[in-house]
């Protein structure tokens, strides 16, 4: 019982200290509406109409029905491109991390990759895939993929050498030698990189549902923008905006501090 009561104020004491946390990041959304009033107030609202039209626009698009299901689409387009680009950039970039033979060929590979624009793949997706789900599908992975490889092959690279001896002295098992050794160190190159994945993501479906799909968070914008209708158009943008922020702060982020929780008490 008291062992129970200990974990519950523990896990209270934590959840309390992370929400206390986010004070700064409140902040600097509250400075960035105050910026925003104020460009609405000098420009009027058909060019940039403020935070509280631009909520109310987006409060009447949920009521009615037609944020949800757009939203939805992206989200399920963005999550199959982005739970790609992590699964096989996180475990191909330790794989490379391990062998210098394997660095050294994929280093000109990943600078490739990330010099290439991601509306060139886009134009590449349409050609190779249609206009179906597979092009946004596609484009997010492949714009996605190259920042992950080269956060987990960087992290791979550089354990310390020592701790690798160690383990193969003792003959770690191979699971072992993943979870206790190279995962605590590799996160924190990983977490970085997934959060500029994710916003990469959001960006990259958008720009590619706009261009090629009829459905979808890019496709609504390119109506609202044919209709002139601006506040739409940046209650679209919040919309995007704020599932972006939900999964970074309250998934990715506490992920992380477990993570490195874990990491401190295995050092």
């Amino acid at each position: 019982m008291e062992s129970t009561l200990r974990r519950l104020r523990g896990a209270l004491s934590a959840t309390l200290a992370y929400l206390w946390s986010g004070w700064g990041a409140m902040a600097s959304l509250l400075l960035f509406c105050a910026l925003w009033e104020w460009g609405a107030r000098i420009y009027g609202p058909l060019v940039l109409p403020g935070p509280m039209a631009t909520f109310e626009r987006l409060e009447a698009m949920f009521r009615t029905g037609m944020a949800l299901p757009e939203l939805a689409i992206s989200a399920r387009r963005t999550l199959y491109g982005l739970g790609l680009a992590l699964a096989a950039g996180s475990s191909l970039g330790v794989l490379a991390g391990r062998s210098l033979t394997a660095a050294m060929i994929s280093r000109p590979l990943v600078t490739l990759l990330l010099g290439m624009p991601p509306i060139a793949w886009l134009v590449l997706a349409m050609l190779w895939f249609g206009m179906g789900d597979a092009t946004p599908v596609f484009t997010v992975f492949v714009a996605c993929f190259p920042i992950v490889f080269a956060a987990a092959m960087q992290g791979a690279r550089t354990l310390d050498n020592h701790l690798k001896d160690v383990a193969c002295v003792y003959r770690l098992p191979w699971h072992m030698m993943l979870t206790d050794l190279y995962l605590p160190h590799v996160a924190s190159y990983l977490f970085p990189a997934w959060i500029t994945a994710l916003g990469t993501s959001w960006k990259v479906v958008v720009m590619a549902e706009l261009l090629t799909t009829v459905d979808g968070v890019g496709a609504a914008l390119a109506v609202s923008r044919a209709q002139l209708d601006t506040a739409t158009s940046l209650g679209w943008i919040v919309a995007v905006l704020g599932l972006l922020l939900a999964v970074e702060y309250l998934f990715l982020e506490p992920l992380k501090r477990t993570v490195e929780r874990w990491r401190a008490a295995s050092a």
